[in-house]
């Protein structure tokens, strides 16, 4: 035996920490390389169903009422091993259900429910999530029971909008259909914090306006949910509460009386947990010790359960009768005057002042004893600012309207993720349209598309012109929350006609065109602009050389300005479209990254992505007209001539001013092309440069117009969820 022997001998072959800071990852050792994990997530190789499951199918045999009814027993089954708190887990249920959705956020409609996420990493160790592990496990019996026929997501959602029916309120209805993931999403970004809870002001270009929160975060500190229970930054002042409430649940898509009715509502049922030493919590679920099997925050003091548990920190209910749907919140609230304490974990609550004894909450164990009621800073602010003030008191004057309004915020809360209502399953599906549901109506298939097509050839507009429209309606499709894409030709709509990135004056020319042609032919808008973009990938095929048929499905919808919450829209504005080679400003994102993004919320590969990216340049869609990555002398052709230009090393690459570079020839040294990073970036990185070899070679132009036919028909009908 050498020494190298002698050296490896009890050593492990298998690589650990390959995601830490210990310099084994490629990422470590180079830091500023582009990162494309955030286009690998959820392989299939994840899914133990593997790729033949359906789960809309599986729902169709799902017994709803069953279900259901199993559920509602559940609430009151209480387990020795984490008892329910007065006998009913009405609270914890509604906990696990809001933090679950309540993690989603407009700007980039990344979070919630919609996945299963809480199940993993980061969810399932972050503070304000201390003990949904319990609440997840107490579910257990119930998913094992329906087995595939419902998933955790919709399981978990529907748990809390049981336990509120179970505990008196009406609810607006339920809508099943989310399907889980199988791996943890560790490309969001929840913030750049290196602890948990750490000071806020990070987030903030100025804490004192919370509108400078960094995007696309909504949660004032890492770890959290929503805000801070015991103030902005720990310290207790509720009109400052009141601001940083108000900016995060806007970043939620929740405006002024929909925040206070879910706070209201939210805090009508169950109780804060903060009965003890915080300091003294086992670790998170992810850092927990094997024979823990995936609980975490073990509590060493007392039973560690039942009026022992600590999880926020602030201890008590909010309300008289914490397992009843009533106005006792508002009772408390208004009725006493409250002044701040500390609760024995050490957290600042606020607590009434002369306290009727009927009206404090009863101990969860013991019936005999009754304690005081608390409130968070956030509850302060539902009282102290005027604002919010004015709507509590319009629910006090009504509570059937208070009723209603949580429980339609509720479902918007726990359904806002899930994309327009034809995605919703179920018996208990609202048949009402709501407007954060981005309604669109029925499209008719009953149009002869060849007529049109040749309307369209016949029109004078320009390749470019066709296949830039199309694709700026079709982009805005974000998986993440199933919104956006050219179904329903909102780019005909404000805010959409008038983005920089949709160039307004070429789009109103070729709205205009388009939008006659619809007219005189019984095709929706939105078909007809889906159907020109085909007409000119066919077209720039056919000048390649090869005669292909873009796939086609008609029937996309016209919505209105009546369907479109235009506020809400504005989230989905590009700043940047790596696709058509623009960006707005330079941003501390590399533009790279920034597609990366877009790639990754338009559902696509990074195969996929350099495809698309290489077949726009070469004909002619770049924004603005510019010639930068175009890389070809046959503009409009469906060439692969951006990716054997770009590895031909008869070519040199030189930065200029303005992020442009200037492509050489070698021996004479003329500018033969101009680019940008976006389009180098296709050569420098190893992962794109493969793919980007494939294309270059000579016996894969073909390939290269049928992948990117494919890719094309992938975006177009994203947002198609009739045809699945």
């Amino acid at each position: 035996m050498d020494g190298n022997e002698l050296n490896t001998v009890g050593k492990c072959p298998v690589m650990h920490g390959a995601v830490t800071s210990t310099g084994t990852s490629v990422m470590d050792w180079w830091p500023k390389a582009l990162n494309l994990d955030i286009l690998h997530q959820h392989d299939s190789k994840t899914n133990p169903l593997g790729s033949g499951f359906d789960y809309q199918e599986e729902l169709k045999s799902l017994d709803f009422d069953a279900l259901k009814k199993d559920v509602h027993a559940l609430m009151t089954d209480s387990q020795d091993w984490w008892p329910a708190d007065w006998g009913h887990y009405g609270g914890l249920m509604v906990r696990m259900a809001w933090h679950s959705a309540g993690s989603y956020r407009l700007a980039d409609g990344r979070g919630g429910g919609g996945a299963g996420n809480m199940r993993f990493a980061p969810l399932n160790s972050w503070p304000d999530n201390v003990s949904l592990d319990k609440a997840r496990r107490l579910l257990w019996p119930v998913k094992k029971k329906y087995g595939n026929k419902i998933s955790w997501a919709d399981l978990i959602i529907l748990a809390g909008t049981v336990a509120y029916d179970s505990m008196g309120l009406k609810t607006f209805g339920f809508g099943f259909g989310r399907e889980d993931i199988w791996h943890p999403e560790i490309d969001t970004y929840w913030g750049a914090e290196k602890e948990w809870l750490a000071d806020s002001t990070g987030r903030y270009e100025d804490l004192e306006n919370p509108a400078t929160m960094e995007n696309p975060l909504a949660a004032v500190q890492m770890g959290l949910i929503y805000v801070n229970p015991e103030g902005v930054n720990g310290q207790p002042d509720p009109l400052k509460s009141a601001l940083h409430v108000r900016e995060t649940f806007a970043r939620m898509a929740m405006d002024d009386e929909e925040t206070a009715a879910l706070t209201a509502g939210g805090h009508t049922v169950g109780k804060c947990h903060g009965n003890g030493d915080a300091s003294i919590l086992g670790a998170e679920p992810e850092a927990g010790l094997v024979e823990e099997q995936g609980f975490g925050w073990k509590n060493p003091m007392g039973k560690g359960v039942g009026r022992d548990t600590v999880s926020s920190g602030i201890e008590g209910a909010w309300t008289t009768h914490p397992t009843q749907w009533d106005m006792g919140y508002f009772k408390l609230l208004f009725g006493y005057e409250w002044e701040l304490k500390k609760s024995p974990a050490g957290a600042w609550q606020w607590e009434p002042i002369d306290i009727r004894e009927e009206d404090k909450p009863v101990d969860v164990e013991d019936p005999s004893i009754r304690l005081n009621p608390i409130m968070t800073d956030a509850d302060m602010a539902m009282k102290m600012d005027p604002i919010y003030r004015g709507i509590c008191e319009k629910f006090m004057a009504d509570p059937d309207y208070f009723q209603d309004t949580f429980a339609r915020a509720w479902f918007k809360l726990t359904h806002r993720d899930m994309g327009p209502k034809v995605r919703y399953i179920g018996p208990d599906v609202p048949q009402e349209d709501l407007i954060w549901q981005d309604p669109i109506p029925a499209g008719s298939t009953g149009y002869d598309v060849a007529d049109v097509k040749a309307r369209i050839a016949k029109s004078g507009l320009t390749l470019g012109e066709m296949v830039s429209t199309a694709w700026d309606s079709a982009r805005t499709y974000r998986g993440s929350d199933m919104r956006g894409g050219a179904n329903g030709a909102r780019i005909r709509l404000a805010p959409q006609k008038d983005w920089e990135g949709n160039e307004p004056a070429r789009l109103a020319k070729v709205l205009g065109v388009l939008e006659g042609i619809a007219a005189e032919t019984g095709a929706s808008v939105a078909d007809v602009i889906v159907l020109a973009g085909n007409l000119g990938v066919e077209q720039a095929a056919k000048a390649a050389g090869f005669d292909v048929t873009v796939p086609f499905a008609p029937g996309r919808g016209d919505a209105t300005d009546d369907m479109t919450d235009a506020a809400s829209f504005d989230a989905l504005e590009p700043v940047a479209d790596g696709y058509r080679n623009w960006l707005k400003k330079d941003y501390v994102v590399s533009p790279e990254e920034l597609m990366l993004d877009r790639t990754q919320l338009m559902g696509l590969t990074a195969s996929e992505m350099t495809v698309l990216v290489g077949g726009m340049r070469v004909m002619g869609t770049n924004h603005g007209g510019t010639k930068h990555g175009a890389l070809t002398d046959r503009t409009g052709a469906l060439t692969p001539d951006f990716f054997v230009n770009l590895t031909d090393m008869a070519y040199s690459w030189h930065p200029v001013d303005g992020g442009v570079y200037e492509i050489r020839d070698r021996k004479s040294g003329d500018v033969k092309w101009t680019a940008t990073r976006i389009d180098l970036v296709f050569g420098s990185n190893s992962v794109l440069r493969s793919y980007t070899e494939v294309y270059a070679q000579d016996d894969n132009a073909e390939k290269f117009v049928n992948d990117f036919v494919a890719a094309w028909v992938k975006v177009m009908n994203a947002d198609r969820f009739d045809l699945a």
